[in-house]
């Protein structure tokens, strides 16, 4: 049967079904996503002989990079059956599937995964590391909060989702989280509450989603699932009240997305000196049309740029020639034959253009091919925005 040819194409309600079963016997466990997701989302499946072997989600939704929304897609419930693995199915698999999201306006893609090492031979990078973070809730109360009396209500609201969005913008990689997060969220965590923080009369500056759980050998603790302070002030208050849950639940865990890379409040955080940090496999990022992503995204203003660079080829043979032009605020990827300053693999563009190389030392050693004062120039012009990815799928 292997010998029989595959074919992937778009899954209509019946081939999705199948599949939904498919994802439920290679991950051991039903997926949820998959058909909460699937409505919303491009829907993708190989099938041999009539049967279903392998399939994929692709979620349209912008992310931010630069304060702007590029149109993007998020690669979600990817599998493989068993007996098909081993042929690389799922590399073409996934290159049908970003062809179909790029047809559909893509310009970029992300996607999770605990394979790396071959999804970074496919051209894709990870722009950073992913940790949660717990401490005891008892550390929070013992830290000296400069509390101005934050209004604390329950349930989220408009201002709630006007606010997540504003500070979205504030770094590189967060959805702009579509009309369907909400209710996907409430499917997925159906414990979680959501609580809003305003100073007394004004509008709300923070908005917090936790849970409290009994962890497997951690016993109880407080997920924090999402955390957006407008500023120190009620990013404090946040953790103030987080230490409120003393009495009864003795861990607080920030989630692998509740929090950056580097946390927020890191001086009020680490101030308890009994912060702890897991590391997680990371989010990749791969760009689509790098012309296009250049264009869509946003730049700082204050940097006049004209660097003649290159690409490397997606097979890694060749290399297109470019100049990366940025002013006022815009930028412009256009073709170019002058001699090139620098050179780029596309995992590398990845990194660079979310914001990943946060020093010249970090890009050389990853590989970035041209003198310092060049790759200098080159990360001035990403660096003003950190990368982080909010949503897990």
């Amino acid at each position: 049967m292997a010998d029989l040819p595959v074919s992937i194409v778009e899954a209509d309600d019946e081939l999705w079904n199948e599949y939904d079963l498919l994802a439920t016997r290679a991950f051991g466990k039903p997926v949820t996503d998959v058909r909460l997701l699937g409505a919303h989302a491009d829907r993708r499946v190989a099938v041999r002989d009539g049967r279903v072997v392998a399939g994929g989600l692709g979620l349209l939704v912008p992310q931010y990079f630069g304060g702007r929304a590029v149109p993007a897609a998020s690669m979600a419930c990817g599998s493989v059956a068993a007996e098909e693995r081993g042929d690389r199915l799922a590399g073409r698999l996934l290159s049908e599937r970003l062809h179909a999201v790029q047809n559909q306006g893509a310009v970029l893609a992300t996607l999770w995964t605990a394979s790396n090492g071959y999804t970074r031979r496919l051209g894709w990078e990870a722009p950073t590391q992913v940790y949660s973070y717990s401490l005891p809730t008892d550390a929070l109360t013992r830290l000296r909060f400069d509390d101005p009396g934050f209004e604390i209500t329950q349930g989220t609201s408009e201002q709630v989702h006007h606010l997540q969005d504003d500070l979205a913008r504030q770094w590189n990689g967060p959805w702009q989280r579509p009309a369907w997060w909400q209710n996907w969220q409430q499917h997925q965590h159906p414990d979680v509450t959501t609580y809003r923080f305003n100073p007394p009369g004004g509008t709300v500056t923070g908005a917090l989603s936790v849970a409290v759980e009994n962890h497997p050998g951690q016993g109880r603790q407080v997920g924090v699932y999402d955390m957006w302070a407008a500023d120190h002030r009620t990013g404090a208050a946040m953790l103030a009240f987080l230490g409120r849950f003393n009495s009864r639940v003795p861990t607080v865990a920030f989630q692998r997305t509740g929090l950056p890379p580097a946390p927020l409040l890191p001086s009020l955080l680490y101030r308890g000196g009994d912060l702890s940090a897991r590391s997680w496999h990371p989010w990749m990022l791969r760009i689509l049309d790098l012309r296009r992503a250049v264009e869509l995204r946003g730049w700082p203003a204050d940097i006049d740029l004209d660097l003649p660079l290159e690409v490397v080829t997606d097979d890694g043979t060749a290399t297109e020639p470019y100049t990366l032009r940025i002013r006022d605020g815009n930028g412009e990827l256009a073709p170019d034959s002058r001699k090139p300053r620098l050179t780029l693999t596309r995992g590398q563009f990845a990194a660079w253009y979310a914001g990943g190389y946060r020093s010249t030392t970090a890009a050389t050693l990853a590989g970035v091919d041209a003198d310092t004062d060049t790759v200098a120039q080159l990360l001035r012009a990403a660096a003003e925005r950190e990368p982080w990815l909010a949503d897990y799928f």
